[in-house]
């Protein structure tokens, strides 16, 4: 049977925070994840394995509010600027594209309710994993002082420096 599902009718906003964060790349990541309980000699009989194809994003740039006045110095008409340290802002499943591809449970026993729970955190993981190994930091922090480079031509500074 189809589980029928009634939301409560009162919500609760718990937090709300303003941010100033400058989102600068986004990846989009696709991994194979295998979990696996009882996989050994028995594990026809008793094991639990599943295929978990995930699809998430990860989103990474610069938190505008951690840049201090001193951050910031004109001197002989060269603005000198130091940017925060990029960061990882999101990294997330898409579920509506991520999918148990394959289960096979064992004859004398029931499904592990929480397998694919593990394998979702577990993708979630990898997925940042995956993204912080192929330098997306490093990309973020670049693009950020790119776009702040030339907006800050736009706004009259004809010689930008970032420093570190």
């Amino acid at each position: 049977p189809t589980p029928t599902i009634i939301p409560d009718p009162v919500t609760y906003i718990s937090e709300i925070r303003a941010l100033a964060r400058l989102e600068t790349i986004q990846y989009s990541v696709e991994k194979v994840i295998t979990a696996e309980i009882g996989q050994g000699s028995f594990g026809f009989l008793f094991g639990d394995k599943l295929l978990f194809v995930a699809h998430g994003i990860v989103i990474a740039g610069i938190d505008m509010e951690k840049i201090q006045p001193g951050d910031m110095q004109l001197a002989n008409g060269v603005l000198q600027v130091r940017l925060p340290p990029a960061e990882i802002f999101v990294a997330t499943l898409n579920n509506e594209k991520s999918y148990v591809y394959d289960r096979n449970t064992g004859i004398l026993t029931k499904s592990v309710q929480d397998l694919e729970t593990l394998a979702r955190q577990a993708a979630e993981m990898e997925i940042l994993k995956a993204a912080n190994e192929d330098g997306i930091l490093e990309q973020a922090q670049g693009n950020a002082e790119l776009f702040l480079y030339k907006f800050f031509q736009a706004l009259g500074y004809k010689d930008v420096v970032f420093v570190k």
